[in-house]
């Protein structure tokens, strides 16, 4: 994907009109937890359109759960008419934002330099790059590339108080541990400022966005336009999302949910918001859906009657995998699903959708001699016996690639592998396994 390349699923976005401003109706999707002087940033949303930025440091080669958050908030500014930037931090990807825990691993200039273009791409994906108030794609690495130690202390840090930074939660938690901290991640927080006042100088940039977490980064960047240029700009950060249980929202079975399809394939993607938890439904469609208020009202009136249906949940998963992935790549996926489970064609799945799909089954890896439908079973784990699987043949509750089998003796035929190397196999309605055939 160029940079250039849209997405067509932005083309009939819009705000919801019920709402005064974009202020409140940020506010009522759960996306400001802490701001700058809130009447002075409405006010200004609310007038002529602003130049406004957030920033992305290329630590993986993909955006995940989190950064769509932002995206997402920064099309809804665009959507009312301001000026976005996307920074991707070319320079503060070499250095790493603070974590809670230990200290980054650097990577090398190589790679970031790679990544900050996937990431560029992925950002011009949820935003529009035509019109008058087109996005724009910035690099901080191009003003602190040129720029020598020796004026960057004294241009940008002679204006930051050690004692103020000290005080920002993740370096003070980082001081309290054994880790400690180094001098190269205690001075992100003074890079991140200075890529304000340069937007600020530059693009007459008045607002930055951000994760909550980042607050003090944020922050930095305020202070220093005060000091240095007297002016007042702005800054508010969104919430940290988590799951009605308290468990940090993105993870699944401890990986983060990449928005890279090679790194989270389209058909886990759609699965995880599939098993979204009926109380969290309504906030996850505010958050990262443009439904209006009226109808995420109508859904969770649906979702409290009827939860059973899992029509939520359904379009919930359909909404952002389209957004994420494409409309096109959301309805193989559901193809997909309803082909396991006999309501479509097996052989029409492509390799790729297949495997993907099947990840997450119990699987087994077989010679082509041991095609045996009972042999398939045990080896899988569907039954935990030969004797056991002879039952559920019996029965009639064995399928192969969706094809009922009622003869315990019966030998899969090669022809019928799918891919010419892959075997479904299924006990009763749900319970799934997957076969590798090879020598």
């Amino acid at each position: 994907m160029s940079v250039s390349e849209l997405n067509p699923a932005i083309a009939g976005q819009q705000n919801d009109p019920s709402f005064p401003n974009i202020w409140q109706e940020l506010k009522w999707r759960g996306l400001v937890h802490v701001s700058t002087e809130e009447s002075g940033l409405e006010q200004m949303l609310a007038g002529e359109p602003i130049t406004y930025y957030c920033g992305f440091d290329p630590t993986a080669p993909s955006l995940h759960l989190g950064n769509l958050v932002q995206l997402l908030n920064m099309r809804r500014l665009q959507l009312a008419g301001h000026h976005p930037l996307g920074l991707v931090g070319g320079s503060t990807g070499l250095i790493g934002d603070p974590r809670q825990s230990a200290e980054r691993v650097l990577n090398t200039k190589e790679i970031v330099n790679e990544w900050v273009g996937r990431l560029q791409r992925q950002v011009s994906w949820f935003l529009s790059t035509e019109g008058t108030n087109a996005m724009q794609i910035v690099n901080n690495l191009d003003w602190t590339g040129p720029l020598s130690a020796i004026d960057f202390l004294r241009e940008v840090g002679k204006h930051f108080r050690v004692g103020t930074m000290v005080k920002k939660d993740t370096v003070a938690s980082r001081l309290n541990s054994d880790e400690g901290i180094s001098y190269t991640e205690f001075s992100y927080q003074i890079l991140q400022g200075m890529d304000y006042l340069e937007l600020y100088r530059d693009y007459g940039c008045r607002l930055q966005t951000g994760g909550s977490d980042q607050w003090g980064n944020l922050t930095s960047g305020t202070e220093l336009i005060r000091k240095v240029e007297g002016t007042t700009v702005h800054a508010f950060g969104t919430p940290l999302i988590t799951n009605s249980d308290g468990s940090k929202f993105g993870k699944s079975e401890g990986n983060a949910i990449w928005l890279d399809a090679e790194m989270c394939s389209p058909y886990a993607f759609y699965q995880f918001w599939l098993n979204t938890a009926d109380v969290d439904v309504v906030d996850r469609f505010k958050i990262f859906t443009f439904r209006t208020r009226e109808e995420i009202e109508a859904i969770g009136q649906e979702v409290a009657d009827r939860p059973f249906a899992r029509a939520g949940q359904r379009q919930l998963a359909y909404d952002v995998t389209s957004l994420v992935h494409g409309v096109d790549a959301t309805e193989k996926v559901i193809a997909a699903s309803a082909a396991m489970f006999g309501q479509g064609a097996l052989a029409e799945l492509d390799e790729e959708l297949l495997v993907a799909a099947t990840a997450e089954l119990p699987s087994a890896k077989v010679a082509p001699d041991s095609l045996g439908i009972v042999e398939l079973l045990v080896a899988t784990g569907l039954s935990e016996s030969k004797s056991a699987a002879r039952r559920t043949v019996g029965e009639g509750g064995a399928y192969v690639n969706n094809v009922k089998f009622s003869d315990v003796d019966a030998v899969i035929d090669p022809s019928t592998l799918l891919h010419g190397r892959y075997v479904l196999v299924r006990r009763g309605k749900k319970n799934l396994a997957m076969v590798e055939v090879g020598s």
